[in-house]
């Protein structure tokens, strides 16, 4: 069913300054600026690299509005692409998943998905002429009580194959979970994790939301382009190497994008910890 991650949502009260802070680090794209009844919310769409952002405003009350009444800006759904919309919905049907369609898009919120935390959109898959600095979109990060009984929920909403999940863990940012990869071949994915531990980020981010999405990540193929813009427009709002090659991975911070914790790999690298490191191509 699962394409891949085509899409991101964010909720924003200041939705122009959003859409400038994009713009600017990132040479983002408005394409389009429309309302979605089902959330109660004005949308602004950024494309950005050939993924695109939906910029949530509320606009009374709405899922949109609840959302940021917990967070003022924050990473509210994450969007799959999907090769037949219509037959999405089907399957959706067919099962008995609630839904609602809303302008060409399928919504599922995590209690009709039976994974806490966790909202998704699909939409059609297209081909998009990539705008601004990013490659696109691979991962969202889904904060969990229990990570493999969300991966199994996962792989049965979506037909995905069990085969293609990895497990992950890491002390240094405090979590262990699973990899739902989409696809033996692409790194398109959700990776549904527990923290554990309330000294780092993670843990305490997740000791005060609970269950929720709480980052992205993005390829890009040269990311010293990415770490120049930061260095001149945002110094002290990113993480990561400040001299020497193209960083392999650094992290864009909530402040300079909006709401959103943006993670940035050089293309192919997030294979080393994904289950397969042969694949990582060498850094130029």
């Amino acid at each position: 069913m699962i394409a891949g991650i085509d899409r991101i949502q964010l909720t924003t009260v200041d939705r122009r300054g959003a859409i400038a802070a994009w713009q600017r680090l990132l040479g983002a794209e408005l394409v389009r600026q429309d309302r979605v009844a089902s959330l109660g919310a004005a949308r602004s769409v950024l494309r950005v690299g050939s993924s695109e952002v939906e910029l949530l405003e509320p606009r009374g009350l709405g899922l949109a509005a609840q959302a940021a009444s917990h967070a003022r800006s924050s990473l509210f759904a994450v969007g799959l692409a999907v090769a037949d919309l219509d037959a999405a919905r089907e399957s959706l049907d067919a099962r008995a998943i609630h839904h609602v369609v809303d302008d060409r898009q399928i919504r599922l919120t995590g209690e009709w998905l039976g994974v806490p935390g966790l909202r998704v959109v699909l939409s059609q898959a297209e081909e998009r002429a990539p705008a601004g600095f990013l490659g696109h979109f691979y991962e969202v990060t889904h904060l969990c009580e229990n990570a493999a009984r969300a991966a199994t929920r996962l792989a049965a909403v979506f037909e995905l194959d069990p085969a293609n999940f990895r497990p992950i863990h890491s002390d240094a940012y405090g979590y262990r979970g699973v990899l739902a990869l989409f696809h033996p071949d692409r790194l398109d994915r959700i990776e549904t994790v527990t923290p554990f531990g309330s000294d780092k980020a993670m843990g305490r981010f997740f000791h005060r939301q609970g269950p929720s999405l709480y980052m992205a990540y993005a390829e890009l193929r040269d990311t010293s382009v990415l770490r120049d813009r930061l260095l001149e427009l945002a110094p002290r709002d990113w993480t990561g190497a400040r001299e020497g090659p193209a960083p392999d991975n650094l992290f864009v911070h909530p402040k300079a994008l909006g709401g959103l914790l943006l993670g940035v790999s050089r293309e192919s690298f997030a294979w080393s910890w994904s289950g397969e490191p042969q694949r990582v191509k060498p850094a130029a």
